[in-house]
């Protein structure tokens, strides 16, 4: 029997030839190697999803390890979701990452804020970012304002085009804290010369939320010089990766992959076979443009400018009724605030909400609010938009009441929930009245967009 080398069965294993789990990629595997993982994937007794991962994987590790001789782009955002935003978080610094041959040439943390320096204060804000954060012009550090990445990957280049950035991109990656949070849980504690404390699971974001927004001054390091941390921490969780068995690799692959379903890490590559790629595993971070029976997407963006989302927990209660002229919805989304005090990075939670349904819907009711109502449409949706608000250690319900358009119908009716990047795990009770008044009910806690259909074929 032919053996192979250590590298090859690491990869073999962890098929993690472009691990992506955070702050770079990770990449070690030579072509031979490739070429049987390829061909022995169909063989392996796994599910139909890892195997279409691994697919994916290899297919973007033929593009991305070509010994072409040429250098590409790459713009990483790194997204804070305890301070939610459409697009997964608040964007406090971004990457640019150069790979050649396989290999990272050049890896750059900026400061999103010191770069947001540079943009012109020519576009105003989307509703209700000015009046709620107080600002009067929109920068890359809230650029991710729409549910959509392709869409949130064209404002960002655009505001870094702005802010007179030169690099021309070859593909954008998005990144939430829950990555880097994946590696610790492997890797365990890591350490950073010049800094104070062991970065863990547990403590890591505090740690480096801390550091950019107090500790730095204490050390006496400049403050756009702050954010310098995040570079020294990536370099320690690389070294930390390097000496790891077989079977954490593994382990620390495997989250990789859960991260991208998840919609933690997010992809968008220029080029179109790349894309199309990323998009057959939902990687892309997309809106579902085509689906033509009921939908569900709650999006919040946090706009009290604190790091609450931590602390917040929802709960949504799903209920649609065939047995009325047209389709009825009762969508009750209940916040619970955790926190019992505020603090430096703690207050009472702001979000505008936006509920996207098919379009058609009509909304005949609301509870609970106290501000109105917003209308809008896009990719092919109807959304609903509110300001809520929830006070620390209280909870609150909202309820939205609308019609279904007629052309969902009861006999074949299905329902696509869409996840937001970001966001925690929520609970889901649905109750569904068929036409003829048989009720049925379940509760499901989707960590990535899901069809209610495959769902109970499970």
């Amino acid at each position: 029997m032919k053996k192979y080398s250590l590298r090859f069965w690491i990869v073999f294993w962890t098929v993690s030839v472009i691990f992506l789990f955070g702050w770079y990629f990770f990449l070690q595997v030579q072509s031979q190697g490739l070429s049987l993982i390829r061909k022995t994937t169909n063989f392996l007794p796994i599910t139909q999803e890892f195997k279409g991962d691994i697919q994916a994987v290899l297919f973007l590790a033929d593009a991305l390890l070509v010994q072409d001789g040429v250098e590409r782009t790459y713009l990483a955002l790194f997204q804070n979701n305890w301070e939610l935003r459409p697009g997964g978080g608040f964007i406090g610094s971004f990457g640019v990452i150069k790979v050649k041959n396989g290999k990272v040439t050049s890896f750059q943390v900026h400061d999103t804020a010191n770069f947001d320096g540079r943009i012109p204060s020519t576009i105003a804000p989307p509703y209700p970012m000015g009046e709620t954060l107080n600002i009067d012009s929109w920068k890359l550090r809230d650029s991710n304002y729409s549910p959509d990445f392709s869409t949130n990957v064209e404002n960002a280049v655009m505001f870094y085009e702005m802010g007179g950035g030169e690099e021309v991109f070859d593909g954008v990656i998005a990144i939430t804290t829950n990555v880097l949070l994946s590696a610790l849980s492997i890797t365990g504690p890591v350490t950073i010369e010049g800094y104070p404390g062991q970065y863990d699971a547990e403590n890591a974001i505090d740690l480096l939320q801390y550091q950019v927004e107090k500790g730095y001054v204490d050390q006496d390091i400049q403050e756009g010089e702050r954010k310098g941390v995040m570079n020294d921490l990536s370099q320690a969780v690389l070294d930390a990766i390097g000496p790891l068995d077989v079977a954490r690799k593994f382990q620390l692959a495997r989250l990789a992959l859960e991260n991208l379903h998840k919609k933690d890490i997010q992809l968008y590559f220029k080029d179109a076979s790349l894309q199309r790629e990323v998009r057959s595993q939902n990687w892309d971070g997309s809106v579902d443009r085509l689906w033509n029976n009921d939908y569900l997407m709650l999006v919040d963006a946090n706009l009290g400018a604190y790091k609450s989302d931590r602390l917040m927990d929802r709960f949504v209660k799903y209920s649609v009724d065939f047995s009325f002229e047209k389709p009825k919805v009762v969508l009750e989304i209940t916040y619970t605030h955790n926190a019992q005090e505020k603090d430096w990075k703690t207050n009472d939670y702001q979000s505008y909400l936006r509920i996207y349904v098919p379009q058609g819907a009509w909304l005949q009711k609301t509870q609970g609010l106290q501000h109105g109502v917003q209308y809008g449409e896009s990719f092919g949706k109807k959304y609903f938009g509110a300001l809520v608000q929830i006070p620390i250690g209280t909870s609150k319900t909202f309820i939205f009441e609308y019609e279904l358009p007629n052309t969902i119908d009861g006999d074949f009716y299905d329902i696509k929930i869409q996840k937001q990047a970001g966001i925690p795990v929520i609970d889901y009770e649905i109750a569904l009245t068929d036409p003829k008044g048989f009720k049925k009910s379940l509760t499901i806690s989707p960590d990535r967009d899901m069809l209610l259909s495959e769902y109970e074929e499970k």
